[in-house]
């Protein structure tokens, strides 16, 4: 009987990984090698930054999860992300973008693709499907979301800006990385190409930097393989090793960081000195119904405001027991970030609140979470 592997624990247990290509190994090997000779036969792989038999283990896995046919690792996620904005646009393009973006990509736009490529770019605030239509002009190539998007978590209508992109010609990229493949298939909703950091939820050890992109368009059955190869933003092979040996627990962790997460972010939500929670998981957040449509899930990533001013906020942030200061989410431990702490004017560029806090919710124990989170927010009464 032929082996199924649509189910997602099947596919990151089993998928690409061919016993008896690899003498029975139960864990496919690392292929450190740099090239690949072809005197006496060809196998099909010539050179390491352009393929890879680890790789293609990994990739496998990951385009089956996005239900997609096609994906390619990439040594970062703004490796996967800047290749694919340069394999669809070119000069006199433009481009429109969801304003609340992770900052890097909002930079490469606007400090390289439009003073240097001459890419226009219109940022929308992402709610709204009648601001893309807007928005959109005659030379508009792509449109770039990312859903939930980073720092405020807003949920945009993925098959609905799909369908108006679509009847104009114009390509739709997204990020997936806060809601991972696990919770949602952007590729199903319509989104031609699906983008994640693979460091955060996919890696979730907080111990590989790696990016991916994925889709199923025939049109892009190649996409993104020139740029990777002649950016030499290829993963190295013992990252890609480590990313499969992380799926193998993805379904897994992603199960309890939603239960973690939800959990912390009800208890947020109801404690007397915080003011507003950004998370789709919660019923009063904005996006919560249009969440419920096209996700199966939330992850362990929200933001908060709380009812004090910002700087005791931080000090009392710093006293947590079980949450850690970092910038980056996804791994097993809880932290903490500031992305509210700049400039007001600044931040309403990129649709953050002045004095919004970020928290990554690990898969400790939920209840000592809550606890540690109670003990700190109760020190700004």
């Amino acid at each position: 009987m032929e082996k199924d592997y649509s189910k997602v624990p099947n596919t990151v247990a089993h998928l690409g990984d061919d016993y008896t290509q690899y003498l029975g190994a139960v864990v496919p090997p690392i292929f450190e090698n740099t090239l690949f000779t072809r005197k006496e036969k060809s196998f099909g792989y010539v050179y390491t930054r352009v393929d890879n038999p680890t790789v293609k283990v990994t990739e496998q896995k990951i385009a089956q999860l996005e239900k997609g046919n096609h994906a390619l690792l990439f040594a970062s996620g703004m490796a996967a992300i800047t290749s694919s904005l340069m394999a669809l646009l070119s000069s006199g393009d433009h481009a429109v973008v969801v304003r609340s973006v992770y900052v890097p990509v909002k930079a490469f736009f606007d400090t390289t693709l439009s003073p240097r490529y001459n890419i226009g770019v219109t940022y929308v605030h992402g709610d709204d499907l009648n601001e893309f239509e807007a928005a959109i002009q005659p030379n508009t190539k792509i449109i770039y979301l990312e859903s939930p998007s980073s720092n405020i978590f807003l949920v945009q209508d993925i098959a609905a800006i799909s369908k108006l992109a679509h009847s104009k010609g114009i390509k739709v990229l997204i990020d997936n990385t806060w809601a991972t493949p696990y919770f949602q298939n952007p590729l199903e909703l319509g989104a031609d190409v699906v983008m994640h950091s693979a460091s955060k939820y996919l890696g979730g050890h907080s111990d590989i930097i790696a990016g991916v992109i994925a889709t199923k368009d025939p049109e892009l059955s190649t996409f993104g393989w020139n740029e990777r190869t002649t950016y030499g933003a290829c993963v190295d092979p013992m990252k890609a090793w480590l990313l499969t040996r992380s799926l193998r627990s993805f379904p897994l962790r992603m199960e309890q960081h939603c239960k973690n997460g939800l959990k912390v972010a009800k208890f947020l939500e109801q404690h007397p000195m915080i003011e507003r929670v950004y998370y789709p998981g919660l019923e009063s957040d904005l996006g919560y119904k249009l969440g419920k449509k096209q996700m199966r899930g939330y992850c362990g990533l929200m933001s908060f405001i709380a009812k004090a001013p910002k700087e005791k906020v931080l000090q009392a942030l710093k006293s947590l027991q079980y949450f850690e200061e970092g910038p980056s989410w996804g791994g097993y431990e809880s932290l903490f970030n500031f992305p509210g702490g700049g400039e007001p004017e600044k931040l309403a560029e990129i649709d953050i609140p002045s004095g919004l806090f970020r928290i990554s919710v690990g898969l400790e124990d939920a209840d000592s979470l809550c606890g540690d989170l109670d003990n700190a927010l109760n020190t700004l009464k």
